[in-house]
């Protein structure tokens, strides 16, 4: 199954006049492939991780560009996608000014700021030696970039160190198919990967490599530090990382299907009262891969699926609490999003093919095998094509009963004046909406129903807004179909008693007028 573009980049010519001597120039929606399928995990939350969609979209060879671009535009809020090609370095990135930006010389600066994304594009984009600073900004993408040999000591330096860092009020991140790395520990000149501080929450570390350094990350700069947290880390490789595979001071993390190799002196660090869920990952080749360590504040995990490939234990005593040599859960955590979980044993394979810039944004279904997103796909379907097998025109719905009438429904937030129950009345004149662009709408039923199809309608007049989607068997969370267009989608029939539909992708408000649901 591939995964569908969620985030349809849009480019237009606008007001933003930037030098093409700086080395950003406007390009064409053709040209525009960035954030491939949609934010996941708990940059999903707190009204979702979009970055800049749906705004003018830029191009940038220089970290100056980059900066020009924040500041051309109308307002600190004004959407944009800066796409990367090439080096960003010390030598072409200068502070620039203006009433949208607060940047600096020494690193990328989002400061006071929002609704971003910077993606690379072409034949790659290196930040070398320069790091990305996120402060005091909310609804950011980084995607299909390398960062590499940031320093916080000796010379050049760049954001304290860090290859991307968060502080101070930061919400709704999302990095995704990007390269982390240095080339040594904090005597060689370097610090974190990834780091997260001073109230920093909803934010994703997907399909992400980082290697290479004495410390992978950390939520909360201090035991007293515990205003972070919401953090999700899937599908990563953290290879030759001596500790902080994170260090989580406070707060909630979740790990999954992620692969870590040498990790040489500790791994996931749970302290000063947080939780970290840990699910499907492997382990290999590394030392006290999860408890708390360096501190007597304890914090705490619960443990699933786990692979533990020549980890090898210390033994616990003062500050030091490993949680093998069975690491066993002493706590439990719930997330509030969906998510399929490959299995562990196919972690490596999985993530060799899928994790780090330059890989073709390729992500996993949960079949252990990784997939592209698909370059052609062809957004909503023609409504009015009576060959096409979704066509949602209300005179030839699917055979069978509609289980929907007479069942229940919620959802995520509705916009004002319609209604959960409207997609279930049997009324194409009544609708839902969500509030924006992207939001979810369920069905749900008091004992298990079994289904097998559902079909979308839309009301009159929005018929194609709808773009990309997910159904989801909300019981267990596991992503049943995905796609785009509205219309009848069929999978295996499974026995649930809660479905959802979740438009993570549209081209204007999508107003939903029935959700009907059968058996086959």
């Amino acid at each position: 199954m591939r995964r569908p573009v969620a985030l349809r980049l849009q480019a237009a010519l606008g007001t933003l006049a930037l030098a093409a001597a700086a080395g950003v120039v406007l390009t064409m929606p053709e040209t525009a492939s960035a954030a491939a399928g949609g934010a996941t995990g708990y940059a999903t939350q707190n009204g979702g991780t979009t970055g800049g969609a749906g705004g003018e979209t830029v191009r940038a060879t220089t970290g100056t560009a980059i900066h020009q671009a924040l500041c051309g535009r109308a307002s600190s809020s004004t959407p944009i996608v800066i796409e990367v090609e090439g080096t960003i370095n010390h030598g072409n990135t200068s502070k620039v000014s203006g009433d949208s930006c607060n940047t600096a010389a020494d690193k990328i600066e989002l400061k006071q700021v929002s609704n971003i994304t910077i993606v690379g594009v072409g034949s790659g984009a290196v930040f070398d030696q320069l790091g990305i600073h996120i402060r005091e900004s909310s609804n950011i993408i980084i995607q299909n970039v390398t960062v590499r040999n940031v320093k916080k000591s000796g010379s050049p330096t760049s954001n304290g160190g860090d290859a991307i860092g968060m502080e101070s009020d930061v919400r709704n991140v999302w990095v995704d198919h990007s390269t982390l790395e240095a080339s040594g520990g904090e005597s060689e000149g370097y610090d974190g990967l990834f780091d997260m501080k001073d109230n920093t929450q909803y934010v994703t570390l997907s399909y992400s490599v980082l290697r290479n350094s004495g410390r992978g990350g950390l939520i909360g700069s201090s035991e007293s530090d515990r205003s972070n947290g919401y953090v999700t880390f899937h599908h990563n490789l953290y290879e030759n990382i001596d500790s902080r595979a994170p260090l989580l001071r406070g707060g909630v993390a979740h790990m999954y299907n992620n692969h870590y190799v040498s990790l040489n002196k500790s791994g996931i660090n749970s302290r000063a009262g947080a939780k970290a869920k840990v699910d499907n990952n492997y382990f290999e080749d590394s030392k006290d891969v999860l408890g708390t360590f360096y501190t007597d504040e304890a914090g705490s995990w619960q443990v699933s699926g786990n692979i533990f490939d020549n980890v090898t234990w210390s033994e616990p005593g003062g500050d030091n609490n490993p949680a093998g040599p069975d690491p066993q859960s002493n706590t439990t955590v719930s997330v509030p999003y969906s998510y399929t979980l490959d299995d562990a044993s196919c972690v490596p394979s999985v993530v060799s093919g899928t994790a780090g810039a330059n890989k073709g944004l390729k992500v996993s279904d949960g079949s252990c095998t990784p997939q592209s997103p698909d370059p052609t796909d062809p957004g909503p379907t023609d409504p009015t094509d009576p060959t096409d097998p979704t066509d949602p025109d209300p005179t030839d719905p699917p055979s069978g009963t509609n289980l929907s009438i007479g069942a229940g429904s919620d959802g995520s937030s509705k916009a004002s004046g319609t209604s959960y129950g409207n997609v279930r009345d049997g009324d194409l004149g009544t609708y839902w909406s969500p509030v924006g662009t992207t939001g979810s709408v369920s069905v749900k039923w008091s004992s298990a129903q079994s289904v097998a199809k559902i079909n979308i309608r839309e009301a009159a007049g929005s018929e194609g807004t709808v773009g990309s989607y997910r159904v989801l068997n909300h019981d267990t969370g596991a992503v049943l179909a995905s796609g785009s267009g509205a219309g009848v989608i069929a999978f295996s029939p499974v026995s649930l008693e809660k479905i959802t539909f979740e438009i993570t992708g549209a081209s204007g408000t999508p107003k939903v007028a029935e959700f009907e649901t059968y058996a086959g």
